[in-house]
């Protein structure tokens, strides 16, 4: 293992998008009515990839506190997040919408909702999202805000403490909610979710504990943070469970995989922490983990569409696993060919910009 990048992130990375493809290719899509496609053959495993997202979760509070320690600075922080998340959801935003219109099934699709999904935040203008994979993104931002409040006030490097304030808030406001007598103000509480993201908080901070463990050693202190965020992770599975179920009318889940799944995201991530992966850590994946995330953007719709469109005229072996590799070979384009070649163009670009311009003193 290397101090400047983690092998086994990039692997978790891919893992964790192909989960969410297979979850739903092989089960949402016609379990939740957005495929004329079933493919029972693999719907059983495939209906627990939606956990994937919550490795995502855990991941992003790892790789974005390594982030923010390095930099330090807001500017240099704010900027390497909007290049790393812009270039290729623009692309993956803009082919989406294109494949709509070429398979003529998302008529009901309008360009002036394209042009306000390419924000990555439509719920501020009440749009509908152009992609269901993108609700995501809207909960990765509002940790990157509260990374960035960090910054501002010149305290990341004391992040452990933030983190367990933001794990007591967190199991605090679980424990109100769960006693029915306790009453607190609807719109107050709804606000105090959502700017604490109660319902992921437990993955962001065990990823960013882990994080610490892999810098810094691990401390009693920082084993605690992560059994507690793992307790609430669990406390909170039931609700998991629930909101599945809820989106999928014809789904069962059975709740002991999931905290057995949840529970394995946590060890993998405090193996990584440690350095105790073995062989997995000297190989590098630097190409998987980078088309994880147009790999992510692009999947549902389009293969909903290709689904919709071609089934049951083309045998559902064919056409499930031509998609799974078509939508990878799209990722890869959209690395190779957009951020490859212009993320640290723009990157330089809004460098340059941001310094060339009088600042005032900033207190980092």
């Amino acid at each position: 293992m290397t101090r400047t990048r983690v092998n086994e992130i990039d692997l978790l990375r891919f893992l964790a998008a192909v989960s969410v493809v297979f979850f739903h290719y092989a089960f949402r899509g016609h379990a939740g009515g957005y495929s004329a496609m079933p493919y029972p053959l693999l719907a059983p495993v495939a209906k627990y990839g939606f956990l994937g997202v919550e490795l995502f979760f855990m991941i992003s509070g790892f790789v974005v506190l390594m982030t923010a320690a390095a930099s330090a600075r807001l500017r240099d922080f704010c900027i390497s997040r909007f290049v790393r998340l812009y270039p290729a959801f623009w692309t993956c935003c803009t082919i989406t919408y294109l494949a709509g219109i070429l398979l003529a099934a998302a008529q009901n699709v309008t360009f002036s909702q394209y042009v306000v999904n390419m924000t990555m935040v439509p719920g501020l203008f009440r749009v509908p999202l152009l992609e269901g994979a993108y609700w995501s993104l809207l909960v990765e931002i509002r940790f990157y805000a509260l990374v960035a409040a960090l910054l501002i006030i010149g305290k990341i490097h004391q992040v452990q403490h933030y983190l367990v304030m933001w794990l007591l808030a967190s199991i605090a406001l679980e424990v109100l909610a769960f006693f029915s007598g306790v009453w607190i103000p609807e719109r107050a509480l709804h606000y105090i979710h959502s700017l604490l993201i109660i319902d992921y908080a437990a993955y962001f901070i065990a990823g960013a504990t882990c994080f610490l463990i892999w810098e810094k050693g691990a401390a009693m202190s920082r084993l605690t943070v992560l059994a507690a965020s793992w307790g609430l992770a669990m406390f909170q599975s039931d609700d998991i469970v629930r909101k599945v179920l809820a989106d999928n009318a014809m789904s069962t889940l059975n709740g002991g995989i999931v905290i057995a799944i949840l529970t394995l995201f946590f060890l993998g991530m405090l193996l990584i922490a440690l350095g105790r992966t073995g062989s997995i850590a000297r190989y590098r994946w630097p190409l998987a983990g980078a088309i994880s995330y147009p790999l992510y953007l692009l999947h549902e719709n389009i293969g909903y569409l290709v689904f919709n469109h071609f089934y049951p005229t083309v045998n559902a072996h064919l056409l499930f696993w031509s998609m799974i590799a078509a939508v990878i070979g799209v990722a890869y384009g959209v690395h190779v060919l957009v951020e490859r070649r212009f993320a640290s163009r723009l990157k330089t670009c809004l460098m340059g910009a941001l310094t060339s311009r009088p600042s005032a003193p900033q207190n980092m």
